[in-house]
């Protein structure tokens, strides 16, 4: 083989390296958003636990891992303080009053701002 075959073939390993590769991390983001939508249903579902046994909503998503100091009735631990992060690390934001709803949870997507689009935007409990 000549110098310049052997060039031709790293090239096209590389081109085929290149494309695969961005397949597999684009695959990393669809499976981290899925994941966060699981996880703001999940944690909407230890919110509403908390209500049931307090009577209340908890004024802060860290009531749900340790007992604040005016809740009675608390059964907890209701969550591990890992899931109050989504998967990108950033924290899950819990709003009381929510729009529309007694409570808001909501994933600022992988770029942790508001807004945003494809994996940056925002993922809202419904």
């Amino acid at each position: 083989m000549s110098l310049l075959e052997i060039i031709i073939v790293l090239v096209l390993i590389g081109l085929v390296v290149t494309f695969v590769g961005s397949r597999v991390l684009g695959g990393a983001d669809r499976g981290k958003a899925n994941l966060a939508k699981s996880q703001i249903q999940t944690l909407a579902g230890k919110v509403e636990n908390y209500q049931l046994d307090t009577g209340s909503l908890p004024s802060k998503l860290e009531d749900l891992v340790a007992q604040p100091g005016n809740a009675t009735g608390w059964l907890g631990p209701y969550a591990k303080e890992a899931e109050l992060k989504d998967p990108w690390g950033h924290a899950i934001e819990y709003r009381v009053p929510g729009d529309n709803k007694p409570f808001d949870l909501i994933s600022l997507g992988k770029d942790g701002q508001p807004g945003g689009e494809s994996f940056n935007a925002d993922i809202k409990y419904e």
